[in-house]
């Protein structure tokens, strides 16, 4: 009877098991079928963080919910813009530099948290939020007019220290699309090249 009961066990477990891995394989070929469209992402979540919002103002409630929400989309904006490798820190004296013109040598700014993370955490963090305000035990009453300052003023210092990072260590958070050559004229002239190797012909 022992050894029945394990078998029934172990097989409820497995089936459990690979269930839970059919679902994780799902959800990730979903992942990857909306990476491209970047677009329609970022609706999305425009759309989820409207949402929020309107039920937060219909309801006139969950204000520290909205709060540490925001705080949370500050950080990842911040992270977002941010280059991988810190110039400040790993980088002081001959690091290399990171783009700041188009007709310079092609580097591509490779950000702290990619794009499709940002995205990502934030449509996550907001529907939590949204899920957070079927909940009383988050609706803490607080004076909302505060936290705005608050918000504010936080949102304030965050961006003017980024923007004088990014001014004194000459970057910019976009990476610029690679310089298209093109083919020098001398004094309205343009040459040929002849089928015959080392001859040029003028016109």
């Amino acid at each position: 009877m022992m050894q029945g009961d394990d078998t029934v066990s172990n097989s409820k477990g497995n089936v459990l098991s690979q269930a839970w891995k059919r679902l994780q394989q799902m959800y990730q070929k979903l992942l990857d079928d909306v990476t491209p469209y970047s677009l329609a992402r970022w609706l999305f979540a425009a759309v989820l963080t409207i949402a929020f919002l309107g039920r937060v103002f219909i309801l006139q409630g969950w204000y520290i919910v909205t709060y540490a929400l925001g705080i949370y989309h500050l950080n990842l904006f911040i992270a977002f813009l941010s280059p991988k490798i810190d110039p400040a820190v790993d980088y002081e004296d001959e690091g290399p530099e990171l783009p700041t013109r188009a007709n310079e040598e092609f580097r591509p700014f490779i950000r702290r948290l990619p794009e499709f993370k940002f995205w990502y955490s934030v449509t996550k963090s907001t529907l939590i939020a949204i899920i957070c305000t079927f909940f009383d035990c988050f609706n803490i009453p607080v004076f909302w007019p505060i936290l705005v300052m608050y918000f504010i003023t936080l949102f304030c210092i965050t961006m003017k220290r980024q923007i004088k990072h990014m001014i004194k260590y000459r970057y910019l958070p976009f990476t610029h699309g690679k310089p298209k050559y093109q083919g020098h004229e001398d004094s309205g002239k343009s040459e040929k090249v002849s089928l015959v190797p080392g001859a040029v012909r003028e016109e």
